[in-house]
């Protein structure tokens, strides 16, 4: 394998530079005049102008913003930038569409420093061209191309540390065996620690006999942890070539300081060629490749943070001095000499019965393995100008081809650990015995695992027509026949995108325009006859700048009003294959027979057939408002959309009779319907200004998203009204509605009965009898709030830029409010049994502390009735982030005169600096997981 993955570095690195020498002698190109036209804004199949683009659109342009804001990841921080972008979705939808360079990809793996712009395609009308797959919004990255310039070489390095904001604080082993002793009580059982036990472990006097482990301190989790990168940019070009070439590197390490897990990491290179040329007069094409390299190190066994928030304190003490051995446990002595694994020549690894392996002896013993990603992505086009035919005509054609493996080795060795007996002598603790479990093993062969190869492949042709007929009527269309095809390993059916796509496109005097798009689109998912389908939509605008009553005004710069209708058909939401047809399948269980007691097997209907199962379609209205005010001293964009998501898929349980389902043997006649529809209304803004004071440039923005969403067709039936779906949130919070805890005895009498699970005992929580039937259970639930789960109802965000002389501050803020979340995390807010107590356990519920409690009873039962969701452990997640500071100095040019050296900067940022939030404690929580991280970075860039 090593001499595969050699093989395949040493090709990329040869191709590349290939491709761009390649670019050099002319062999390839792309239209260089639209590339080298800042106001052209990348849509869908084409560039258009930002002054005609009619609404539903975003555009960020990355290459500028790099400038002031270096960031890791392409799209931290966007929503701060432009509205109808959450930060989640677009308009608050699901499954969007990420595209770079026309081509479906993992955004993970490209670097800012690689993207020119990022337009969000927000409107039906802005993504109808996609078909299928873009029906909930595309996400669309260009990438940088070459300039007619001179050679020019950009360096940036970056070095930074990731600092945890928080980590989840849980009781130290006196505390929790107190506690835990209080809970077996208020279960009516007896103490399972001894005053003297909790004592010695409270003491501290032996943690290693009386361990007290807290897997967050600092003798194993590091105060930071570093992530460096280093960025080459080589460009340029005449006006016969131009070629782009972005070559990256990044190391990132891991907060880990003990055994293997202190050599955990992150390698990474990527290298981007782009080379666009011009044949002739008439054609021009272009060539794009790149290829990524990731191995990602880490220490076997099992998940620290999992572990972590399970693992009692009092559990084991992971590593015991050999000097607590009594010299006379000859025995003893003779097993750690035969250990492999005396960590640092002065510890062994401890284990009981219950824990002959954790952790920690994995970290230490157990080996590592590397994760190993490599991809490689080839696009190609030639764009051919069709005068001689007919004037404003042109074809354009692309193919694409992705192609990505992945696959673990691994070293994995089994260990042996030790359970000490313990003796004291002369007030001394000593070991004076070893039993161990399991055996030290190391194979030293080399596993492979995990392998998995994807591949995507693209083709479009299109027409474009484009003319000017008496300097008044502007004629513009496209016809492109477009599809891609991913396949994944391990999946039998590839996601497949085709269709054919139609544009016409007229604007009269620049000021009244209309827009058609229209896509035939195909899904295998639907039976013959009902794959395909054609979606349209039509966008009219108004340019009022361009009337006579604003065209002098020195106010108004520009005015766009538009509105665009649209109806849109996909099959996203229909999961599977195959969900029209019916199947059955034999039973290998048996059952008995209706006459005599034998055993048979049964054939059972599985999923009804529905051959008329269509696609889910998206209808959609909106209005957009652009502007620019004062010579642009101020713009601004806003849009307000309503569409309808309907005929969702769904087994209806009241089309069919409840005899179409049956529990035993296990079948069901029901098939797959269209039949739910989902409402979402909202409006989104962007609005900038820009200043200059004094010496000062200065720069502001400001942007909303804000939606509504609505279940306005359910397939339910309940008892009560209250219970219905319909007319409530998609992304709603159903539960309970909590009126506090049981009192004593006396008040569970007095009140309903909870059937939720568990014995009920005074301090447990006790609900709202909703329909009156004396019995609380799953008939009370009743809409709490929203989740906010395609992002958060209103988001907003801020970017702030003064520039004086050569230095540059830049602030950028993000908030997010109307949401809601449930403590519900099994590891920390819902306690019980022999789980591990969190801090917050110290508000539980005793006769003490019944009027301040913040916390039901402690209990070693399930707590069913308490664990329960409910508006008792409901929150809002209104936030406002310091997302983004950033202080960047370009020193003088007059340093540089007469030298190869262009320009150098350096700069200092930080990022997620501060949230302000009432539950701050809980959105800046990972419980079972890696931490949230501040970022501090230090930058520097060169141009030579």
């Amino acid at each position: 394998m090593k001499h595969i993955y050699r093989r395949f570095i040493l090709s990329a690195v040869l191709v590349l530079p290939v491709v761009i020498s390649a670019g050099a002698q002319e062999l390839a190109g792309n239209n260089t005049s639209s590339l080298q036209n800042d106001s052209l804004v990348q849509v869908a199949f084409r560039k258009v102008s930002q002054n005609d683009l009619l609404g539903g659109t975003s555009v960020v342009n990355v290459e500028e913003l790099t400038k002031k804001n270096y960031d890791t990841w392409s799209l931290a921080g966007m929503q701060g930038y432009i509205g109808g972008y959450n930060g989640n979705s677009l308009w608050g939808m699901d499954e969007k569409l990420i595209l770079v360079d026309g081509v479906p990809r993992n955004i993970d793996y490209i670097s800012p420093t690689e993207i020119s712009q990022i337009t969000f395609l927000k409107g039906a009308q802005a993504v109808v061209l996609y078909g299928s797959r873009a029906a909930k919004g595309v996400i669309m990255i260009t990438t940088k191309r070459g300039k007619s310039t001179d050679l020019q070489v950009d360096v940036r390095a970056n070095t930074g540390f990731y600092v945890a904001k928080s980590y989840p604080e849980y009781l130290g082993s006196a505390e929790y065996m107190t506690l835990y002793n209080e809970a077996r009580a208020n279960d009516g059982l007896g103490a399972l620690y001894s005053a003297e036990d909790i004592y010695h472990y409270g003491s501290g006097e032996n943690p290693y006999r009386y361990a007290n482990v807290n897997m967050y301190s600092s003798d194993y989790i590091k105060k930071a942890y570093n992530r460096s990168d280093v960025t080459a940019e080589i460009s340029g070009g005449n006006h016969r070539a131009h070629f782009y070439t972005n070559i990256n590197y990044l190391r990132s390490n891991d907060v880990f300081k003990i055994g293997e897990a202190k050599h955990n990491g992150t390698n990474g290179l990527n290298i981007r060629g782009n080379v666009d040329l011009t044949l002739n007069d008439f054609i021009t094409a272009y060539v794009n490749a790149k290829v990524s390299f990731y191995s990602r190190r880490s220490a076997n066994g099992s998940y620290y943070w999992s572990a972590a928030s399970t693992l009692r304190p009092n559990r084991i003490s992971p590593l015991i001095p050999l000097s607590y051995i009594d010299a006379n446990a000859a025995s003893a002595w003779d097993l750690v000499a035969n250990s492999n694994n005396i960590v640092d020549g002065k510890y062994f690894l401890a284990g009981t019965q219950s824990d002959m392996t954790n952790v920690f002896g994995d970290y230490y013993a157990s080996g590592y393995s590397k994760a190993t990603d490599r991809s490689f992505q080839f696009d190609a086009g030639v764009n051919i100008g069709l005068d001689k035919v007919l004037k404003g005509l042109s074809f354009h054609t692309r193919f694409s081809v992705d192609y990505s493996t992945a696959y673990i080795t691994s070293y994995n060795n089994s260990y042996a650990t030790y359970a000490p007996t313990w003796s004291n002598n002369g007030g001394k603790d000593i070991i004076v015995g070893l039993t161990k479990y399991n055996e030290d093993k190391k194979s030293g062969v080399q596993n492979i695992s995990g392998s998995s190869d994807n591949q995507t492949v693209l083709f479009s042709g299109q027409f474009d027509y484009e003319n000017t007929f008496n300097d008044d009527h502007h004629l513009a269309a496209m016809l492109i026949v477009s599809g891609y095809q991913q396949s994944y390993s391990g999946e039998y059916h590839k996601t497949s995108n085709v269709n054919l796509g139609m544009q016409l496109g007229y604007n009269f005097r620049n000021k009244y325009y209309a827009d058609f798009g229209g896509a035939v689109i195909h899904s295998a998912k639907l039976a013959p006859g009902h794959r395909n389908a054609f979606s349209p939509s039509l966008t009219l605008g108004w340019k009022l700048s361009n009337e006579s009553f604003l065209e002098n005004s020195p106010a108004v710069d520009e005015l766009m009003l538009s509105v665009s209708g649209s109806i849109l058909n996909t099959d996203l939401g229909i999961d599977n294959y195959y969900m029209y047809d019916g199947y059955y399948n034999q039973s290998d269980g048996a059952w008995w027979g209706w006459r005599e007691s034998v055993s048979l097997h049964s054939t059972n209907s599985k999923q009804g057939a529905n051959e008329d199962l269509s696609f889910i379609k998206r209808k959609e209205l909106s209005v957009n408002l652009k502007t620019s005010l004062w010579n642009r001293m101020i713009t601004a964009d806003a849009s307000f959309f309503v569409n309808s998501i309907e005929g969702k898929i769904v087994t209806s349980t009241t089309q069919y009779p409840e005899y179409f389902f049956t529990y035993y043997p296990t079948a069901s006649f029901r098939p797959y319907i269209n039949y739910d529809n989902d409402r979402r209304m909202g409006f989104d803004f962007n609005v900038n200004y820009n200043k200059r004071f004094g010496k000062v440039d200065f720069t502001a923005g400001v942007t909303g998203t804000y939606y509504t969403t609505k279940a306005t067709k359910r397939d339910e039936l309940y008892q009560d009204k209250y219970q219905y779906r319909k007319g409530y949130a998609v992304d709603g919070i159903w539960g309970l509605q909590c009126i506090g805890f049981f009192k004593d005895e006396q008040d569970i009498i007095d009140s309903p009965e909870q059937r939720l699970g568990g014995t009920i005992r005074p301090g447990d929580l006790k609900y709202v009898d909703q329909n009156n039937d004396g019995i609380i259970d799953d008939k009370d639930q009743v809409y709490l709030a929203r989740g906010g789960w395609y992002g958060a109802p209103l988001a907003l965000g801020i970017n702030l830029t003064a520039k004086w002389k050569g230095l540059t501050f830049f602030v950028l803020g993000t908030g997010e409010f109307g949401g809601h979340a449930m403590k519900n995390n099994e590891s920390y807010y819902w306690i019980s049994g022999e789980d591990k107590y969190s801090a917050v356990v110290r508000g539980r519920w005793t006769p003490e502390t019944a009027a301040t409690a913040t916390y039901p009873r402690l209990t070693t039962e399930s707590g069913t009735n308490n664990f329960y969701s409910s508006d008792f452990w409901m929150y809002k997640t209104d936030a406002f982030r310091l997302a983004k500071v950033q202080v960047t100095y370009d020193l003088p040019s007059k340093w540089f005169k007469n030298s190869f050296v262009h320009g150098v900067s350096a700069y200092i940022s930080g990022s997620d600096l501060l949230t302000i939030s009432k539950e701050r404690k809980a959105l800046e929580l990972n419980v079972g997981s890696n931490p949230q991280c501040r970022f501090y970075n230090l930058g520097v860039t060169a141009t030579f």
